[in-house]
């Protein structure tokens, strides 16, 4: 049965791909910054990151020695900045240990840092014709519905079994291929939704679109808790305008990012005015700015923000102005919810 999905889906992609511009050419420095940036971001929300960052970063030199808080800034908004991070250490192994070319085997691709098993399937085949598959979760679901599998995709031993059934049906075309279970995982085989099953090339061979299943796979079963933590962020203006950053520390959530000055918990305003006191501040006002939300991988933080005015400037604290914050220092999206 999966042999046969492998000539619809190539016609299927062939005539329906979406001209993106980092398939404009095969280039491994285009796919792999890409791919990265798809990682937990949808297409949509890449296209304007992704033309930012090659304008300011075109090839693996420029990567590899710019400036981290530069980098960080590029990469402001698309979270999960240890990528930024692990793109920066691998160009400088790519320049250091490969003389700038890029490796062009999977196993070697695997060895930098922040590259999985996706990933370097994806550059392996795309840019080296390697015929090694490319798994991710849109591929995971595709191969779920057409085998009419209801093992949990969030196993390992389910990644596995599904590479092992894509080797065996890998064409001489293998970036094509893989793309294309990609595309059609992005754009007809939907999560969360109702997929396109009268649009697919495969629904003929598909078990889940067959027994009335689509809607039921892939099977998701998660294991981890998510944990809950309530914050109390201060926006600090002194009286020349500038505000109040310091630094998150090394490692962590949000190792090394700028952030708004912050505790965990609620508290009174009396217990405010006590940590404003311990950290030798001088507050003028205080004023409760809004209450929200922010998701992580497995912990939510629940924020309070509160914007204080204040007459003097510690030098615990990093003062920027508003220009230098939107223009130089990478504040986290979680912060930037308290920003006017």
């Amino acid at each position: 049965m999966m042999k046969e999905i492998v000539e619809p889906l190539l016609q299927w992609y062939a005539e329906n791909k979406r001209i993106l511009p980092w398939r404009m050419d095969k280039e491994p420095f285009h796919v792999w910054v890409s791919e990265i940036m798809l990682q937990q971001t949808r297409i949509e929300a890449v296209m304007h990151y992704y033309a930012r960052f090659m304008e300011a970063l075109p090839d693996v030199q420029s990567l590899s020695s710019i400036d981290d808080d530069a980098l960080l800034k590029l990469w402001e908004g698309l979270g999960y900045y240890s990528r930024a991070r692990n793109l920066k250490k691998a160009a400088q192994i790519i320049i250091k240990d490969y003389r700038g070319m890029f490796p062009s085997t999977f196993e070697e691709l695997r060895k930098l840092p922040g590259i999985g098993e996706y990933t370097a399937g994806a550059i392996a085949s795309i840019c080296f014709n390697e015929p090694v598959p490319a798994v991710d979760g849109n591929v995971l679901r595709v191969i779920s519905r057409i085998t009419g599998s209801c093992e949990n995709v969030l196993l390992p031993v389910t990644k596995k079994k599904v590479t092992e059934q894509l080797l065996q049906i890998m064409p001489d075309s293998p970036g094509d291929f893989n793309e294309a279970l990609m595309e059609l995982g992005e754009t007809v085989c939907l999560p969360n939704t109702a997929p396109a099953c009268g649009e697919c090339p495969l629904s003929g061979s598909c078990t889940a679109y067959r027994e009335h299943l689509t809607e039921l796979l892939p099977i998701r079963i998660k294991k981890t808790k998510r944990r809950r933590e309530n914050l109390t962020v201060f926006i600090l203006t002194a009286p020349d305008g500038s505000i109040a950053l310091d630094k998150r520390k090394d490692p962590g959530l949000l190792s090394g990012m700028y952030q708004f000055p912050n505790i965990k918990g609620y508290y009174s305003e009396e217990e405010l005015y006590l940590t404003l006191d311990n950290w030798n501040l001088n507050p003028v006002q205080i004023e409760f700015i809004r209450e929200t939300k922010h998701v992580f991988t497995h912990i939510d933080w629940m924020m309070k923000g509160f914007r204080v005015q204040v007459n003097n400037k510690p030098e615990r604290f990093i003062w920027v102005s508003p220009e230098e914050l939107k223009s130089d220092y990478p504040l986290p999206a979680a912060f930037q919810k308290m920003l006017p």
